[in-house]
């Protein structure tokens, strides 16, 4: 009964909550408080000094404050709590891999070191850092600092090396004041709803690291707040592959992905598309959602995600925000039907079936009317469905995708591999992309010169 009504009610409620009508609508009402405040665009930016990511936005905030008349407020906050990085190990080594990665998409300079910096860089990193923000000069000193801790970590070992060319031209905040800061600033993000570093709060929405800037810049640029002489997107968007390319013949995509995960309901249908227009195939790699696998997810991150997820969906013109959350009975029964739809070569089109039905449908597949719905819709008949959902060979296989997505160094979802290239996220499609069209093959040669 309780399933039931909730199923009744939770698809108009996402709808409207994160409908683009309601997110405009808090954005009009922000900027009329701001303007009877007299207050300037204000954007706070809140730094993680041992995160990559961190390190990549601090060296983008001057083409920021260049670009916008706003005013950055800079907070040093601590690391994610446990909750939000149930994997912490794999998502700091990972994110030292994919910052490189993405600082070479976007023309910055970071290279992994191999290890994090050592404990006496990052002291005094973050007294230097704390300092800066306090004192407003963050945006200028965060970018030199941070570049300077990194590479300290590339010059020496685990523990304390040499002291960091920033320790003796920059003066400090005292370890109380310092700690005092940290303790303030992670309060304060916690507040306001949010759990990582990298990340740029403005006027009740939230945006992470480099990769959520061009939200940020357009609602600026929609304001009024772009300087004369700017145009575009400090990043611009990464335009997904738009014709039939060849690509050489050995190619595939690995997706791993939770019939539970939003961002993996949006990435479906491009990661498809991506597949036909290459003409490679995307391998299923299916496995159960982390809090069905014991792993919690806070409030504040799920609620930021389905708001992020749905931000996403508008930009790649996807549908998303009327949602029957899968989790549970509805996730089992839908996992069951993978191995007889991917036996008749509807794979694909039952995975989107199921994406579009509980993402943006409101479908509730927790129910046989619900799940006959998706699953014929996929062109899967509901005898035959209804005698695979008495199996349970699936579990065994995303088991195994589970444990084969762990060896690639990656925990969560939506996850891919094409050859010797892994990558989690939705917004790393264009690297997938990218390891697809690699010019050192075949079928896709360098270029020669005229």
């Amino acid at each position: 009964m309780l399933r039931s009504l909730r199923g009744l009610l939770m698809p108009a409620l996402t709808e409207r909550w994160l409908s683009r009508e309601r997110l405009q609508q808090a954005r009009t009402k922000a900027e009329r408080a701001r303007r009877a405040r007299g207050e300037p665009h204000r954007v706070h930016c809140f730094h993680q000094v041992d995160d990559p990511y961190s390190a990549l936005l601090a060296a983008s905030l001057p083409a920021l404050a260049q670009r916008y008349d706003i005013e950055l407020v800079a907070h040093v906050v601590g690391p994610p709590a446990e909750a939000a990085a149930p994997d912490r190990p794999r998502l700091v080594a990972y994110s030292r891999q994919d910052a490189q990665r993405l600082a070479g998409r976007h023309g910055l300079t970071f290279r992994d070191p191999g290890r994090q910096p050592s404990a006496q860089a990052l002291e005094q990193a973050t007294g230097c850092l704390v300092a800066a923000a306090e004192q407003g000069q963050f945006v200028n000193v965060a970018g030199p600092v941070c570049a300077a801790l990194w590479a300290e970590a590339g010059a020496s070992g685990p523990t304390a090396g040499p002291t960091p060319p920033f320790a003796a031209t920059l003066p400090g905040a005292s370890p109380t004041r310092t700690a005092a800061h940290l303790a303030a600033a992670t309060a304060l993000r916690q507040r306001w709803g949010h759990y990582l570093g990298a990340t740029l709060y403005y006027a009740g929405e939230w945006y992470w690291g480099i990769d959520r800037l061009h939200h940020l810049e357009q609602r600026l640029q929609g304001l009024g707040a772009q300087r004369p002489g700017f145009s575009g997107l400090v990043y611009p968007i990464m335009a997904d592959l738009a014709a039939p390319t060849a690509v050489a013949r050995d190619a595939a995509i690995d997706f791993f992905f939770s019939l539970r995960s939003p961002y993996s309901a949006i990435v479906a249908p491009r990661v498809f598309e991506l597949g036909r227009l290459t003409g490679v195939p995307v391998r299923l790699r299916y496995v159960l959602p982390m809090v069905m696998r014991g792993l919690p997810v806070p409030r504040a991150k799920r609620l930021y995600i389905a708001q992020d997820a749905a931000r996403e969906a508008h930009l790649h013109q996807t549908p998303f925000g009327r949602i029957n959350d899968p989790v549970g009975r509805p996730v089992e029964r839908g996992l069951s039907l993978m191995p007889l739809a991917e036996r008749l070569g509807k794979g694909q089109a039952y995975v989107s079936a199921f994406m579009h039905g509980v993402w943006a449908q409101g479908i509730d597949a927790g129910t046989d009317r619900g799940l006959r719905r998706i699953a014929e819709s996929a062109g899967l008949s509901w005898a035959d469905a209804q005698a695979a959902m008495r199996e349970e060979a699936w579990r065994q296989t995303a088991e195994a995708n589970r444990l084969e997505m762990l060896d690639l160094g990656l925990w969560g979802v939506p996850s891919f591999r094409v050859r010797d290239t892994a990558v989690w996220g939705q917004d790393r499609l264009w690297a997938v992309q990218a390891a697809l069209l690699q010019s050192d093959h075949p079928l896709n040669p360098a270029p020669t010169a005229p």
